[in-house]
């Protein structure tokens, strides 16, 4: 992870902040070794504390309605900003035109642009122009690598002797990454050295030093990209636990993910993480999401490993249905369930840290 903060960072989320579609934003607000965030732009929550809208609890970092106004209280504040980052994540990683002449001004403004959209700004002729002008840098983090460093699966990942963890999901922008690195906080406040993967955007931002963009990949080089950030975070940091953040979902329509990470990071456990109020896949009306017991049946019946706990997203549920909707999991499927935003993911950790100390149980739950 870096050592220290890149830069002073407004984070722009106009119409998404506490939506799926804002989901990049909120992992920034919530937690980053990348940046000191400075504030988040979103008009429809100008005024407000970013962690009030999000998670009910004050983070000290404000929202405003328009960069000028995030810029200009940068600036006030004696901390001026140095980058934009793009916190928006939309069906199919396109820059809305609004959303576009926002980012252009911000180069104007003298800003570094971040943006892990499948849109690369640094090949827009006219924010190059910008940028080159404004002697700032557009930095397109979903931008594959060139393909001749790209890596093709060999078989590698068996010289990794730690334990290795997926967290995997129901459906997509359900929290996985979120739940990735609370575990990892957690284990890491008990004395364990733990390592995360990286598979998407965010996770990059927010400081994971071994990450890959697994969504913008070439399909024969996604095993391989998978095996060697695992191979190469064991080799150099010889971890005690390797946590995989996973994304979409074994059976979305849209997004299915999680099989290439069960056959090329081959985790010993799984974590999913479920979201009880949710009936259909996100942004997908019309197409329900299979019953959780199913899921889990599907990702032990592919991998030959268990899942070993169910982390909770509360959207939907009040405060007085998370112990229920926890409990009627655990009698669903025999598993703990955890709600690790809201309460911590110390009971989580306790459950993962005995398969650190004897990784040689690798038998499939029965």
């Amino acid at each position: 992870m870096p050592s220290r903060h890149e830069g002073n960072a407004i984070v722009y989320c106009e119409g998404a902040f506490g939506t799926p579609n804002g989901k990049t934003a909120h992992g920034l607000v919530r937690f980053t070794q990348r940046y000191e965030v400075l504030s988040v732009v979103d008009s429809r929550h100008a005024g407000k504390d970013s962690g009030e809208v999000l998670d009910g609890r004050s983070n000290g970092i404000s929202i405003y309605g328009s960069l000028d106004e995030a810029v200009a209280a940068a600036r006030e504040g004696r901390r001026p900003a140095t980058h934009l980052v793009v916190g928006i994540a939309p069906d199919g990683g396109r820059l809305a035109p609004a959303s576009r002449k926002d980012v252009l001004h911000a180069l104007e403004l003298g800003l570094n642009v971040d943006c892990g959209l499948h849109d690369f700004l640094s090949e827009d002729a006219e924010m190059a122009a910008a940028a080159d002008k404004n002697g700032v840098r557009i930095r397109d983090v979903r931008k594959p690598p060139p393909r001749e460093k790209l890596h093709f699966f060999s078989g590698k990942i068996e010289e990794v002797k730690c334990l290795k963890a997926a967290v995997l999901g129901t459906d997509s922008a359900i929290g996985k990454r979120t739940t990735a690195w609370l575990l990892v906080q957690a284990l890491r406040a008990e004395g364990y050295h733990v390592e995360m993967i990286g598979t998407g955007q965010t996770a990059w931002m927010q400081g994971a030093r071994y990450s890959l963009m697994l969504d913008s990949l070439i399909n024969d080089f996604v095993t391989g990209e998978i095996e060697h950030a695992v191979w190469s975070a064991w080799n150099d940091e010889k971890p005690d636990m390797i946590v995989i953040e996973g994304q979409g979902s074994l059976m979305n329509p849209a997004y299915p993910g999680g099989y290439e990470i069960l056959a090329a990071g081959r985790p010993e456990i799984v974590i999913l993480q479920h979201a009880p109020a949710r009936k259909e896949y996100d942004g997908f009306p019309g197409y329900p999401i299979q019953p959780l017991p199913h899921q889990i049946e599907a990702i032990e019946t592919v991998s030959g490993r268990p899942v070993v706990a169910v982390t909770v997203n509360h959207e939907g549920l009040g405060d007085g249905d998370i112990a229920a909707a926890c409990e009627k999991i655990s009698s669903e499927t025999g598993l703990p369930a955890f709600d690790v935003l809201r309460d911590g993911a110390e009971g989580l950790a306790a459950v993962v840290s005995p398969w650190i100390d004897d990784p040689k149980r690798k038998v499939k739950r029965k």
